[in-house]
Parts: structure tokens; C-alpha cells; sequence
């Protein structure tokens, strides 16, 4: 079994934003449900936050719950494999064309736009 000190090296996301009903900030890691934090300043909620990872991992490995690793960068290839159906396959292609680009970039423009709409949510 892997001790706290593995886990608290590894590099987590920590999203920190302001809390506009009370102020100050609001810290989360969105890798471990329920880490969340808060603080009045940036460095205050910052060591906040390290606090809450810490004592969130001791009670999952107190508890015996596992403990999700970060997704890290160097996991993705930039690619992936899609079937769809030919009837979508011809309307993207005839759209890229109408664009005058490949259908690899109306697709990575189609994916990014609806990824920032739902990212904003």
C-alpha cells in the first residue's frame, strides 16, 4: 500500500476561484471529490488547500478508499479513433469542404468550441 507522502508528490490539478458570496477564495481539487477548501487570500486558501489534500488522503487511506492519481500530460497521444455514421461522416466532410479545410480541423474546431462551452459551465 502506497503511504500519504506518495500521493502528496504527485502533481494534482488545484483550481482556485473567487467566492463572490463571502469573499476571499474557494480552492478545489477536482481530482479528489470533496477536497475543497476555502481562504481570504491567494496564499492563505493556497496552504489551506494543501492542508485539506493532505488530511482528505489520510482519512481515504484510514478508510481504505483509493486514492485517484492525477491525470498527468504525458498520458495522450492526440489522437483517438471515432466510427460514426456515414450519413455524419459525408455532412462533416461537405461542411469541412465548405470551409475549405481538412476534416480533421472542422472536427478539432467542432470538438474545441463545444469544449470551451461546456468548460465555461
Amino acid at each position: 500500500m502506497k503511504k500519504i507522502e506518495y500521493y502528496m508528490n504527485l502533481p494534482y490539478a488545484l483550481e482556485i476561484i473567487p467566492d463572490i458570496d463571502e469573499g476571499g477564495f474557494v480552492a478545489e481539487y477536482p481530482e479528489l471529490p470533496g477536497c475543497i477548501t476555502a481562504g481570504e487570500t491567494l496564499s492563505e486558501v493556497a496552504s489551506n488547500a494543501e492542508l485539506a489534500k493532505e488530511e482528505w488522503m489520510a482519512a481515504a487511506l484510514e478508510d481504505g478508499y483509493p486514492i485517484p492519481e492525477p491525470l498527468g500530460s504525458g498520458e495522450y497521444s492526440g489522437q483517438f479513433k471515432l466510427r460514426i455514421p456515414k450519413t455524419l461522416h459525408r455532412s462533416l466532410s461537405l461542411h469541412a469542404k465548405k470551409e475549405g479545410i481538412s476534416m480533421n480541423q472542422y472536427c478539432l474546431y467542432l470538438l474545441s468550441r463545444n469544449d470551451a462551452i461546456y468548460s465555461n459551465r
